[in-house]
């Protein structure tokens, strides 16, 4: 996407017409930190989901796939809680989301099933349901279009730092806004990561081309990163629209609209993914998979996630080792055909372009400018397949020895 036909503004999930959010605190994490966030839609949104592939799926999934399997239901809030998973906790689990979801609806004057609930913690601990519900009315009460910051904050488990975005653009002579905030920094893995990603949209659109729209989305964004490998049982995207914007309706049909909202929707949560995975629990540097002239596709998403899923290339990254091998290891391991013969490899970032294999060939290279590049915080890892005429990106960091003790230590 060359010329974007939008900018970025602040806001966050509350940047479109008619959402409001919050944060508060239960208690579930220590230190009284803010740990259960609430967003509210003026007017009810449509939604569009994608949940985690895990056949181990958290009671809160379960319920919000339910929910939109249900034609033409509409959204009014969404109820999150960090500290605790809410997953493999049995039927008592299931029953404390529909307690979630009523205690919400009341104050709404909407049926449950208008409410979606997310958690994220620890799995196999029963939630402390009296403690979430007992905080519902002060949330409701502090709703606010400010209240973005607290509830971004509110959502975070290992996460250093709260990962939020907005953008606006015009549609049809109305301007329309996209905002998001989200969670992730640990068991991020290719398939969906340990996050929950919010969006909401003021914009006038279909509810089947939103859903279209993400899922297309979430395949070359959500499901292109990787942090550790490690897929998790909670994770969940959610997008709001709630129409508010007053443009026409985004349809199929409509290509100039649909391909405008696309690429603005494209562009925030491709930002959300960078977000996360720069944020990996421990991690010391950002790294883009670039895959080049492959034969198809399927192949060139195969290869990039691949590489960005390599302990051994994260580890090499880590050590600021130009250890190429391991790149093109990754890729010969994945089962896709290819002529080792044709491949070419790079890394390049701010200071500059250094290539390591041409045509199948190790070049020679400066060990020095090999050293001055990885010490930087960003590498990019260019692999030209020399074949075809398909490409992909997918998303990383390094593997670190802080890694290892945030994860030993997770539950203490």
């Amino acid at each position: 996407m060359k010329e974007k036909k939008f900018h970025v503004i602040s806001g966050g999930v509350t940047a479109s017409k008619g959402f409001k959010a919050c944060g508060a605190t239960t208690g579930l994490k220590p230190n009284n930190r803010l740990d259960i966030a609430l967003i509210e839609s003026e007017v009810e949104a449509i939604p569009a989901i994608v949940t985690t592939q895990n056949a181990v799926k958290a009671a809160p999934v379960l319920w919000d796939n339910q929910i939109v399997k249900k034609d033409k239901q509409k959204i009014k809030a969404v109820l999150i809680n960090s500290g605790n998973a809410n997953a493999c906790t049995g039927e008592q689990g299931l029953l404390d989301v529909k307690t979630e979801a009523k205690c919400v609806s009341q104050y709404f004057d909407c049926d449950p099933e208008q409410i979606f609930i997310s958690s994220t913690g620890v799995i196999g601990v029963p939630l402390p349901i009296k403690e979430i519900t007992g905080t519902i009315p002060t949330l409701v009460n502090n709703l606010s279009v400010d209240g973005q910051s607290d509830a971004s904050r509110a959502i975070l488990t290992t996460d250093l730092v709260p990962k939020t975005v907005a953008v606006e653009t015009e549609i049809d002579g109305k301007t329309i806004h996209i905002g998001a905030m989200a969670k992730g920094s640990g068991m991020i893995c290719p398939n969906m990561a340990t996050m929950l990603s919010f969006v909401t949209t003021d914009a006038n659109i279909e509810q089947a081309c939103l859903q279209k729209m993400l899922s297309i989305i979430a395949e070359d964004t959500y499901n292109m990163m990787s942090v550790d490998g490690d897929m998790s049982t909670n994770d969940t995207v959610l997008v709001l629209a709630n129409g508010l914007a007053g443009n026409d309706k985004i349809t199929e049909s409509n290509i100039g609209a649909y391909t405008k909202f696309f690429e603005a929707l494209y562009f925030v949560n491709e930002s959300i993914v960078k977000s996360i995975v720069k944020d990996g629990e421990g991690a010391t540097k950002y790294i883009e998979v670039h895959v080049d002239h492959a034969e198809s596709r399927g192949d060139a998403r195969i290869l990039a996630k691949a590489v960005v899923n390599s302990n051994l290339v994260k580890t090499a990254i880590f050590g600021e080792d130009a250890n190429w091998g391991r790149v093109l290891s990754s890729i010969g391991a994945t089962g896709v055909k290819f002529a080792p013969e044709t491949v070419s490899l790079t890394f390049s970032n701010s200071k500059g372009s250094l290539l390591l294999l041409d045509h199948g060939k190790p070049v020679p290279f400066d060990e020095e400018q090999a050293s001055e590049l990885l010490k930087q915080k960003e590498v990019i890892i260019n692999v030209d397949m020399g074949e075809g005429i398909y490409k992909a990106t997918a998303w990383g960091c390094d593997l670190s020895y802080d890694y290892v003790k945030i994860n030993a230590e997770y539950r203490t």
